[in-house]
């Protein structure tokens, strides 16, 4: 069994620490540019307020009224469902249709969420309505059974996956640490406590209020800058960022990558429908629909002080006296970004959005290199804004964070983020992230100014050749 590596992982680390480095090999797609320019966080709706969803009707111009498709050439029921995320059978029913047959400048009408909610979940023509049959995944069946385990007691391995990387060998160090129990305890426990690794869910037609499909990029846009620039306008035309697929919110809603989820069920095909069941890690799901409810913060004890520790920019660790009680993997968000000595963590936000005016991290100023002057470059008249949602880029939660002592928070925040399957290859916007559904957890486990601690544990790394750029400054 692959696990046992993780044995000989727990004897070397004791012995030698292993240096970490987080090399951000490319940016968020849209923000390239962004990167650059200075951001600031902005409360969304009200805590109080459930989390805004969207209508299922697709594209730009969807309103809440505008639930009528007038039917056009090429047109059949089943091309309509797909575009709205709805079901034929839906269709046919809020349309009183006794069949498919639909005509030209036709007016069909889609079902609100509110009558979606009312309706039974209809076995789609396309899914079927039991469990998709076991698939054989290329990964270790007791890792697996590990991972949601650990999961389960907040000592979170990430995106489940089923492989014994990196990632994974540390967290069973950490826990190892904490408890004593080597991995064949843990997976002892793991299927004492845990049935079976894998579950099943079935999309709902509610679940489609947090779902959009973005608009396909313009033909017109031929080169990489241009789809850049087209990807970012559709950032910020979009009032929410919401989830761009039933597998991505499925596997977001189960803690899992993507591409691990779409192993899981080989045998779908296509845009899932309501009623599609898939086969997902037996986890606590992350619902996003009661992610926020209030209290979302814990009141201080001092009876028992939390304090928290962010352990090789790589972990946060969180202590309930002197005992660890979660471990969630974070990563930065921009290269070159660190953190000394003591801080703070303070309020936090949620649902953040993000607004800019496009002004230089490097200043108002640029310098000319030929001639030595200076210019400013103009900045917009009023903000650009990238919507609260599971897929802005810092998720559906920011905590902020500041030096112990001091009265205004650092522009650096704790964060969830748009990218749980690429938070460590991928340069975006905001400081330290977690998965959304970490960072929630986090949150709850987390009083207001609870202590918090920078730990370098690993080997320093050797020098390595000189970057072409300048790295980002420290967090003085």
């Amino acid at each position: 069994m692959k696990f046992v590596g993780i044995v000989l992982l727990i004897s070397a680390a004791a012995a030698q620490a292993q240096p970490t480095h987080q090399v951000l090999s490319r940016v968020e797609s849209g923000l390239q540019e962004a990167v650059n320019w200075k951001w600031k966080i902005e409360p969304g709706p009200s805590p109080g307020a459930p989390m805004p969803a969207a209508d299922p009707i697709q594209g730009a111009q969807a309103t809440p009224d505008s639930r009528i498709h007038v039917v056009k050439k090429g047109d059949a029921l089943a091309k309509i469902a797909r575009q709205y995320n709805v079901t034929v059978e839906q269709l046919k029913a809020v349309n009183d249709l006794k069949s498919d047959l639909i005509h030209i400048d036709d007016k069909i009408r889609i079902p609100s969420s509110g009558e979606m909610a009312l309706m039974p979940a209809t076995t789609p023509r396309t899914a079927s309505p039991a469990a998709p049959p076991p698939a054989a995944v290329d990964a270790d069946p007791d890792v697996l059974w590990m991972q949601v385990h650990l999961d389960r007691l907040g000592f979170s391995p990430g995106p489940i996956d089923g492989e014994t990387g990196l990632r994974f060998q540390k967290l069973m160090l950490f826990y190892h640490n904490a408890t004593g129990e080597s991995p064949e305890v843990v997976l002892e426990k793991a299927k004492s406590t845990v049935d079976d690794p894998l579950t099943t869910y079935q999309l709902r037609p509610t679940d489609f209020q947090w779902i959009r499909q973005p608009p396909p990029v313009p033909k017109s846009t031929k080169t990489p800058q241009e789809r850049e620039t087209a990807a970012y306008r559709q950032l910020v035309g979009e009032p929410e960022l919401l989830y761009r697929s039933a597998f991505e919110f499925v596997a977001e809603r189960f803690h899992c990558t993507e591409a691990f989820l779409r192993k899981l069920n080989p045998m779908l095909k296509g845009t899932p429908s309501p009623g599609t069941v898939f086969r997902v890690p037996n986890v606590v799901p992350f619902e996003i629909e009661t992610a926020l409810e209030p209290p979302l913060r814990p009141r201080a004890d001092p009876a028992i002080p939390v304090k928290a520790v962010v352990a090789d920019l790589s972990w946060l660790e969180i202590f309930r006296g002197e005992t660890l009680v979660a471990v969630f993997p974070l990563t930065v968000a921009r290269p070159g970004l660190r953190g000394r000595g003591e801080w703070e963590i303070r309020d936090s936000i949620s649902r953040p959005r993000l607004t800019t005016r496009r002004e230089s991290l490097a200043g108002p100023e640029t310098t000319i290199m030929d001639t030595g002057e200076t210019s400013k470059p103009a900045l917009l008249a009023k903000d650009e804004i990238l919507g609260s949602g599971p897929r802005n880029p810092v998720g559906i939660l920011w905590i902020n964070l500041a030096k112990a002592g001091d009265a205004d928070p650092l522009p650096y925040g704790l964060h969830g983020t748009s990218l749980p399957d690429r938070m460590a290859v991928t340069e975006s916007l905001g400081g330290f992230r977690l998965t959304n559904w970490d960072i929630v957890r986090a949150a709850r486990l987390l009083p207001e100014g609870t202590p918090l601690r920078w730990r370098q544990t690993t080997a320093q790394a050797a020098k390595a050749p000189a970057a072409a750029t300048a790295p980002s400054p420290e967090v003085p």
